[in-house]
């Protein structure tokens, strides 16, 4: 059957001379696989610029039911990035996050509400230009909570906060006898990302060593709720891209 969806692009893979084969999650489908022959030639109708990470797509697909490749009919960009693509930092970050997608979304029936959430958070982020450093470390908190291990923050106010056990997913006043917590600012600033939106994101203020500590423990709390994670390659590159940022460009970000 034909079908119109909406889709965001996780990964692609090329096949042979001039194909790809492109993982999307799409709206009404959740996570398909889709053989895209001849893109890479010239006279293609579709475009290789379709599928980069994390496009935002409208697309007319064939789906069969119990196949596990399908075809694409018609696509095209349902929202081109603004900023994006001028911006080191905010392509350092996307790269991130279409990785971390790709390895924890693997629903292949339509989640609605995690598509929806994702798609408008990526327009959120590709709009603001002033307050977006923060907002991988606000988008694995949000993410979270989809996946099944959103942090239990019941009974505790910023002020209270001392440790995240990242084994149990809570906050405590107290150490636990193993060693997967994080304590002091790191903790707060965590905390502080929990409670917030897209809306207030910008009222939370850090410095790039604190950026880099909520990141390292968000980071071990997925390996430790995802064993099957693995190594996010471009884990490294957004290390790098925050470490040379000038701290007075961003501390207020």
């Amino acid at each position: 059957m034909i079908l119109q969806t909406k889709g965001i692009v996780f990964q692609t893979v090329k096949y042979g001379d001039t194909s790809l084969v492109v993982k999307i999650f799409t709206e009404e489908l959740g996570l398909q696989s889709y053989m895209v022959k001849g893109v890479r030639s010239r006279k293609a109708k579709l475009k290789p610029s379709l599928f980069e990470p994390l496009t935002l797509l409208d697309m007319e697909v064939y789906h069969k039911v119990n196949q596990n490749l399908h075809n694409i009919k018609e696509a095209r960009v349902e929202y081109p990035w603004h900023h994006i693509p001028f911006s080191i930092e905010k392509e350092s970050i996307l790269l991130f996050l279409d990785e971390i997608l790709y390895k924890c979304v693997r629903e292949e029936l339509s989640n609605k509400e995690l598509f929806t959430w994702i798609y408008h958070s990526l327009i959120w982020f590709d709009m603001e230009e002033q307050y977006f450093m923060n907002f991988h470390l606000f988008f694995l908190v949000q993410l979270s909570r989809f996946l099944g291990f959103y942090p239990k923050s019941d009974g505790f106010s910023q002020e209270n906060i001392r440790i995240f056990d990242m084994q149990e997913g809570c906050f405590s006043k107290h150490r636990p006898s193993h060693p997967y917590f994080t304590e002091g600012v790191a903790a707060q600033k965590l905390f502080a990302l929990i409670q917030t939106s897209t809306a207030t994101l910008k009222t939370i203020q850090m410095n790039n060593q604190e950026r880099k500590m909520v990141l390292d423990s968000l980071m071990t709390y997925y390996q430790l709720q995802l064993p099957e994670l693995g190594k996010i390659k471009s884990l490294d590159v957004l290390r790098m891209m925050m470490g040379n940022i000038l701290p007075g460009k961003t501390d207020k970000r």
